[in-house]
């Protein structure tokens, strides 16, 4: 399993995925959220932010199953999915993950087959990572 690289503006991302709370981002003055997290606003270039949580309920964006594995490391667990997941409360922000069958399982344990663009999913967690899941 990868482990996330952090960075300043990234890290508290990983501190509440780690306990199990799916938050991003937000401006504190216009409320704007954003990802990647980052120092400024886009949108009103203020420097104060704060940390929302979202319901982690999505849409599956787009996806890929990478053929050959994108990392041999993966090769094992090939054909897996990779996802981009429009939040449901946050449209603006996607997030990259695996739909999984459920927290922890293996990254082929959802056929390709069962994936569509639009389809509904919701975050679980497994080792601090946010995975999906099929609503």
């Amino acid at each position: 399993m990868l482990t996330p690289v952090t960075d300043t503006d990234g890290a508290p991302f990983w501190e509440y995925a780690a306990r199990g709370e799916l938050r991003v981002q937000a401006c504190a003055d216009c409320a704007e959220p954003r990802f990647p997290p980052r120092p400024c606003c886009p949108q009103c270039q203020s420097f104060a932010t704060e940390w929302r949580a979202v319901s982690g309920r999505g849409r599956v964006w787009s996806y890929v199953v990478p053929h050959p594995p994108l990392l041999p490391e993966y090769a094992e667990q090939a054909p897996y999915n990779v996802v981009v997941v429009e939040l449901e409360d946050a449209p603006r922000i996607r997030l990259v993950g695996n739909v999984v069958s459920h927290a922890g399982a293996p990254l082929d344990s959802v056929a390709p087959g069962r994936l569509k663009v639009g389809a509904r999913v919701h975050v679980v967690f497994s080792g601090g990572l946010p995975q999906w899941v099929l609503a």
